[in-house]
C-alpha cells in the first residue's frame, strides 16, 4: 500500500472527490496491479469468510487445553433471553466476538483481521450490524475497504503483532479498524473514520500481550469483546461530531513508542502480565501432572 498515514487518505479523498473506500480500493488495485473487479471479489471471499465463521461456530467445542469453549453460545442464550445489560445489539457483538475468538482457539476457519488473535472484533460488529440495518453485502464490502485501509496506515507507522507492539497493536488495531469501517456504514466523512480509529486505538494503548501458557486464548478470546465494544463507542462518538485531540496519524506513533517501551515479557512471550498469577501457573501445573501421570 502506498499510502503512509490516514492524513494521506483523506487527502486523495477530498483532492479526487472520492470516498475513502475507493481511495483504498485504488490504491490496491495500483499496488497489486489487478482491475477492480478483481480486487472486489477478493474481498467479497474474505466477506463470505467472516459471516461463514460466525454461522459455523460450533458451542460443543473446547480447545485443546480445555481454557476455552462455548462462551459464545451462553452470552447468546443470555442476550435472547432480554437480560442484556447493553441490549440486544450490543449484545450479540459480545457473542459473535467471543465466538469468532472461540473457534480460533479451536482451530475453526476465521479471517485474521489484522491478526488471528483479533479475528473477532471486526467480524462481530460487521456481521450484527448487516442484522440490525439491513446493510447489502456490497455496502459492507466497501466498509472492508476502510478498514484494511487503517489496518495498513497502522501496520506502516507502528505494528499489527503483539509480539512487536503488546495486544494494543492486535486488538487495538482491530478495533480501530472496526470503527472506521462502521462509520463509513454510518455515511461519516473520511474525517471521521480516521477520528473513530484514533479514539478507538487511544483507548487500548498500553494494553499487554500476556497469553496463559502462551497459547491466544486467555484473556485474548474476551479481549476481542472489549475491542468490539470500544470499536462501537468510537463510531458512535465521531458521528457525533466528536473528535480525537491527537490527530490519528500521531495516535498511531503514539502506540509505536508505547509498544517499542514496553518490556519483552509483555509482548506474547507469555511470561508476564495474566500469564504470571498464580492462577495461570495453577492451570498449566495441573495439566502437566496430569500429562506426566
Amino acid at each position: 500500500m502506498s499510502y503512509m498515514s490516514l492524513k494521506e487518505i483523506e487527502a486523495d479523498c477530498l483532492e479526487k472527490k472520492i470516498t475513502f473506500a475507493e481511495a483504498v480500493l485504488l490504491d490496491d488495485v495500483n499496488e497489486r496491479g489487478v482491475d477492480k473487479e478483481t480486487s472486489l471479489k477478493m474481498m467479497a471471499v474474505m466477506w463470505n469468510a467472516m459471516k461463514e465463521a460466525d454461522q459455523n461456530y460450533d458451542a460443543s467445542l473446547r480447545s485443546h487445553s480445555q481454557l476455552v469453549g462455548g462462551a459464545g453460545a451462553v452470552m447468546k442464550s443470555y442476550v435472547e433471553e432480554g437480560r442484556a445489560i447493553c441490549g440486544k445489539f450490543m449484545g450479540n457483538i459480545i457473542a459473535s466476538a467471543l465466538a469468532m475468538g472461540e473457534s480460533n482457539a479451536c482451530m475453526k476457519r476465521i479471517v485474521a483481521a489484522p491478526t488471528a488473535g483479533a479475528c473477532g472484533v471486526l467480524p462481530a460488529v460487521l456481521v450484527n450490524y448487516q442484522k440490525e440495518h439491513g446493510s447489502s453485502d456490497e455496502e459492507i464490502i466497501e466498509s472492508l475497504y476502510v478498514a484494511a485501509g487503517i489496518g495498513q496506515v497502522i501496520a506502516g507507522r507502528a505494528c499489527i503483532a503483539g509480539a512487536s507492539g503488546g495486544c494494543q497493536a492486535e486488538i487495538g488495531s482491530a478495533s480501530a479498524m472496526a470503527a472506521g469501517a462502521l462509520v463509513s456504514l454510518g455515511g461519516g466523512t473520511p474525517s471521521q473514520i480516521t477520528h473513530a480509529a484514533a479514539m478507538a486505538l487511544k483507548n487500548l494503548l498500553g494494553l499487554v500481550c500476556d497469553p496463559v501458557g502462551g497459547l491466544v486464548e486467555v484473556p485474548c478470546v474476551k479481549r476481542n469483546v472489549i475491542g468490539a465494544v470500544n470499536a462501537v463507542s468510537a463510531a458512535d462518538m465521531s458521528l457525533a461530531g466528536i473528535q480525537s485531540r491527537i490527530s490519528p496519524d500521531q495516535v498511531i506513533d503514539a502506540m509505536r513508542e508505547v509498544g517499542d517501551q514496553m518490556h519483552p515479557t509483555l509482548k506474547e512471550t507469555g511470561q508476564g502480565g495474566l500469564a504470571n498469577t498464580p492462577d495461570a501457573h495453577a492451570m498449566f501445573d495441573h495439566q502437566n501432572g496430569e500429562a506426566g501421570a
